[in-house]
């Protein structure tokens, strides 16, 4: 499968930059910019390419057949969110039974613009121990790439002010609706 990623990936001009570092087994990876469906399409690719064994959330209405069966091979995780539940602690608990893991998360939360990030992701990073990987894709330079690994300080407003800043030049598919 990486083969056929990496054949796409190169196809539709995309570069890729970075890597995880090969110690690091269990980690929360964001993507940012998250400004268009196409995301998901070079993001997995990328991830087929470069072997990280992501897992992913994917609304619940998205699944059912046959596109639960795609999702599940894929890395998707139905969610419920009209549901009230603790999802950061059930997924921080689940970690634990990993070797290797990468939960995707998009902090934006939504394919708009949002000045607000969710901070699901840096919750699940904290309370499972695992730090949080800066992932991203530049549609104005066709670069898929991984950024620095960051460790949560618990100072949750400056560390994701941090975070933020590492992709205030990456530009999504669409700019307007990406990080300010």
């Amino acid at each position: 499968m990486s083969k056929i990623a990496a054949f796409l990936y190169k196809l539709f001009g995309w570069k890729t930059v970075g890597e995880i570092p090969k110690d690091l087994h269990k980690y929360v990876i964001i993507a940012a910019p998250h400004t268009s469906n196409w995301d998901f399409f070079f993001g997995r690719l990328y991830f087929y390419m470069k072997d990280i064994p992501v897992k992913f959330f994917i609304k619940k209405d998205w699944y059912f057949p046959p596109f639960s069966y795609l999702f599940d091979k894929m890395g998707g995780i139905p969610v419920n969110r009209s549901k009230s539940s603790n999802l950061t602690d059930e997924i921080a608990d689940s970690i634990k039974n990993y070797d290797r893991i990468a939960i995707l998360v998009t902090p934006e939360g939504t394919r708009k613009y949002s000045p607000n990030w969710k901070k699901g992701f840096y919750f699940i990073a904290q309370k499972a121990n695992v730090p949080i990987v800066l992932g991203y894709l530049d549609y104005e330079k066709k670069i898929g790439g991984i950024g620095p690994v960051f460790y949560p300080t618990g100072d949750v407003d400056k560390d994701i002010e941090t975070i933020k800043s590492f992709y205030k030049d990456k530009k999504g598919k669409f700019p307007e609706n990406g990080v300010r």
